[in-house]
């Protein structure tokens, strides 16, 4: 067990607990748990968002799906950078001006109908069950790694960390735990590829002439096709990752975070230069990794490649940068897990309890109880599901809850605010097609069965031939979402005015 790696745990562990213990001082409404009361900068904001975004599954799943399957793995790359675009100009503003706490508020501006409210929470409880497993497994099998700890004490140890933040802190612990695992990040992020440059005598000619002696694909390495070979599957995949952050709910969450649309536009603007700068350097450590640590060596670690990372700092900075990156990953698990948990209590609390049981005649007392007992509730449920996951193939997890997000979140989001005949049941119709039909789709697709025994959840030849059935699925939750409106013969036409006037210019918060 390496001391100077637990050094380092234990000191990001202590500084995040004495940020919650700040934040739990400062966490005093309803407002304050679960928006931070609305009083993050732009730029904090901005900052949170990429400590929210940028998951284990960034960090460390790209690193390696680089460092082994070369611009296939960079796929991953684009499709979450471009998605920002969809964010800034779709989404930000109209989710801003309209919501309050949650995605199921913001439809409610437009659809004052519990069925609505209760289909857009069933939605984030879906995605964010889904996410949090694979965060958590992800977690459990890098501590077990580094510790050689039992994989179900590892689990716990993230699953116990993460409810004292949002428990204790709220949105405002949460905040700035993710600006201090955005910025370590960063940081470890530019080191690293310093020292690979340097390795290559910063040339990067010399980098990519290296990589193709370095594999075994050879000159293909630097080509598409050596992991996604169908076109249409790998597109599939693309609509899933550029359309999926725009629904998913702990990323829409953040812009309740700020006090109007134009500090969420600004909050945007720093999150993609951020991110976009962040996954430009995943390139250089997938390939030095490639380079200098070699494939066998990282199969060997973890058959996802997804110590990559890890190793490749051991390999160029030694123990102390292995123990820094190392360190740095687990605080970016427990900066996402955390944004996770305060999404899917809200609905739980805010969307289920508050607004649909109690009608919203509950006290700030009341609705507090409620957020932090479903915060627990979340955080047990997911510790539960990821013990039993261990064995699973999680990555196809993680791309569900993009789809999800995609079919059933998006559709409702772009229909509330640009489509003037939209209405309660085209709501409703809207998101049940698109979830349903991403997880049938998913059951039936490679990610669940394959014929290798093993290798999926089911033995057997796939019905769905994809991994990610979002080219059919986001489709058909905006095709639910038209049919559902055109049969049904309610319209509020007055009611959209209302909401088109304040999605854009946000005329309640105008002094």
């Amino acid at each position: 067990m390496n001391i100077t790696v637990i050094a380092l745990f234990l000191a990001i562990v202590l500084l995040t607990l004495v940020i919650t213990y700040w934040a739990a001082k400062n966490t005093k409404t309803t407002g304050d748990f679960y928006t931070a009361g609305g009083g993050l900068t732009g730029f904090q904001n901005g900052i949170a968002i990429s400590g929210d975004y940028l998951s284990a599954a960034s960090f460390l799943g790209i690193a390696g799906a680089i460092a082994l399957n070369g611009f296939d793995g960079f796929f991953y790359s684009i499709g979450f950078l471009i998605a920002y675009l969809v964010v800034m100009f779709l989404v930000a503003e109209p989710l801003r001006n309209l919501g309050k706490y949650t995605l199921a508020d913001m439809i409610n501006a437009r659809f004052d109908a519990k069925k609505v409210r209760g289909a857009a929470a069933l939605s984030t409880i879906t995605i964010v069950i889904f996410y949090m497993i694979a965060q958590l497994v992800g977690a459990g099998a890098l501590i077990q790694l580094l510790f050689g700890i039992k994989y179900w004490i590892a689990v716990l140890i993230v699953g116990v960390m993460m409810t004292i933040y949002v428990l204790f802190g709220g949105m405002i612990a949460t905040s700035w735990v993710q600006i201090v695992k955005a910025v370590l990040l960063m940081a470890g992020m530019i080191i690293m590829t310093f020292l690979v440059l340097w390795k290559f005598h910063f040339n990067i000619g010399e980098m990519f002439t290296s990589v193709k002696s370095a594999t075994s694909h050879g000159a293909a390495y630097l080509k598409p096709g050596i992991q996604y070979k169908d076109g249409l599957g790998t597109i599939s995949l693309m609509v899933a990752l550029v359309l999926g952050t725009s629904g998913l709910p702990h990323i829409l969450m953040r812009f309740f975070t700020v006090k109007d649309a134009k500090t969420a536009r600004s909050s945007v603007i720093t999150a993609t230069w951020t991110i976009g700068i962040f996954y430009i350097l995943t390139l250089f450590l997938g390939f030095g990794a490639a380079a200098f640590v070699g494939q066998t060596k990282i199969l060997e670690a973890n058959p996802g490649g997804n110590m990559a990372a890890p190793l490749l700092a051991e390999a160029i900075g030694g123990e102390l940068l292995f123990a820094f990156i190392s360190a740095v990953a687990f605080a970016t698990i427990l900066a996402v897990v955390a944004g996770l948990v305060l999404s899917g209590a809200s609905a739980f609390a805010h969307d289920l309890y508050a607004q649909i049981i109690k009608k919203g005649k509950v006290t700030e007392r009341q609705q507090m109880m409620a957020a932090r007992n479903a915060s627990l509730a979340v955080s047990v449920l997911s510790i539960i599901l990821a013990l039993g996951a261990q064995k699973l193939n999680v990555a196809f997890l993680v791309s569900l809850a993009f789809c999800i997000a995609a079919s059933a979140n998006l559709p409702v989001i772009l229909y509330t605010v640009y489509w003037k005949r939209f209405n309660t049941a085209g709501a409703i119709t809207a998101i049940l097609a698109g979830l349903i039909s991403a997880l049938v789709l998913v059951a039936l697709s490679p990610s669940v069965m394959s014929p290798v025994p093993g290798a999926a959840l089911i033995t057997g030849e796939p019905i769905f031939p994809w991994a990610n059935p979002a080219l059919i699925s986001v489709p058909l939750g905006f095709l639910g979402g038209y049919i559902g409106t055109i049969l049904s013969k309610e319209s509020d036409p007055v009611r959209y005015a209302e909401v088109k006037v304040k999605a854009n210019i946000g005329y309640n918060e105008q002094s």
